[in-house]
């Protein structure tokens, strides 16, 4: 009875060291794995104010939601590292934060914008989530040099920018190698951002599009650039100024996002 009393205590006393031998290396295992990393981009910022409306500028609502967005990520998922390409109202060219989102080597680059009509089309209203694509057509075009505009408050951007002119509807087929390999993922979480926005934020989806964006091109990520709304529509732009509506559309990125990294953990 001693000897197996005895016996019982020498197993006991092995599982004890085992545990404590090999509890740290379980532990260093969990805390390496990679974190989703997430770059936000708030559009615009400091001498580049980004669309106008009657009271709003766009750098500062999209500021205001980006920061939003992160803080839910942060908040919420445990397994998300957020990245941002400005806090404050500080002016970074479109090189810079292509840059910041390489050198983090993110999974996920997310552009958030505002929308614009040129005067007489007030009435057009709604969301748009962009991906990349090399067909510059209509609306689509007007978009793509506007939010690539950016690049002519460079003295040297015909030398940084490798000779692309925001102004032409021609893209060298070069343009889109970058993007190519994570289109699928682009239009992935483009259609969730969308889908969010009209089921659950009660917005107006006016869905998603391809445009030759120099800031999706230049991200070796899946990338989108996110349209919350037109400043240029009166009722939109009252409600874009919303801290509500700003938090709703907010909830819908982080939403988007978080069900985008959900299916691809569950696909691995």
């Amino acid at each position: 009875m001693r000897t197996k009393i005895k016996n019982n205590r020498l197993v006991l006393l092995a599982l004890s060291l085992a545990l404590i031998v090999f509890a740290p290396y379980q532990g260093l295992s969990q805390a390496a794995k990679p974190k989703f990393k997430v770059v936000i981009d708030p559009g615009h910022g400091g001498k580049d104010p980004g669309t106008r409306g009657k009271n709003l500028l766009e750098k500062d609502v999209v500021l205001a939601v980006s920061m939003k967005v992160g803080e839910y990520l942060n908040e919420l998922l445990d397994n998300v590292e957020v990245v941002y390409t400005r806090k404050t109202d500080v002016y970074h060219d479109l090189k810079v934060r292509a840059t910041v989102a390489n050198k983090a080597d993110a999974d996920l680059f997310v552009s958030i914008h505002a929308n614009a009509m040129p005067a007489g089309n007030e009435h057009v209203y709604g969301t748009e989530t962009y991906v990349m694509g090399v067909k510059n057509e209509g609306r689509n075009f007007e978009v793509a040099k506007r939010e690539n505009s950016v690049i002519l408050l460079e003295e040297d951007y015909k030398e940084k920018y490798q000779g692309f002119d925001p102004t032409s509807p021609e893209v060298n087929i070069a343009f889109s190698i970058m993007q190519e390999a994570f289109q699928e993922n682009s239009i992935l979480l483009a259609q969730n951002v969308e889908d969010q926005f009209s089921k659950r934020a009660g917005r107006k989806s006016r869905g998603v599009k391809q445009s030759s964006l120099w800031v999706l091109w230049n991200t070796s990520m899946p990338s989108v650039l996110i349209e919350l709304g037109y400043l240029t529509n009166p009722k939109e732009e009252r409600e874009l100024g919303s801290a509500e509506v700003q938090d709703y559309l907010a909830s819908a990125i982080f939403r988007a996002i978080r069900d985008y990294i959900n299916y691809l953990e569950s696909t691995r």
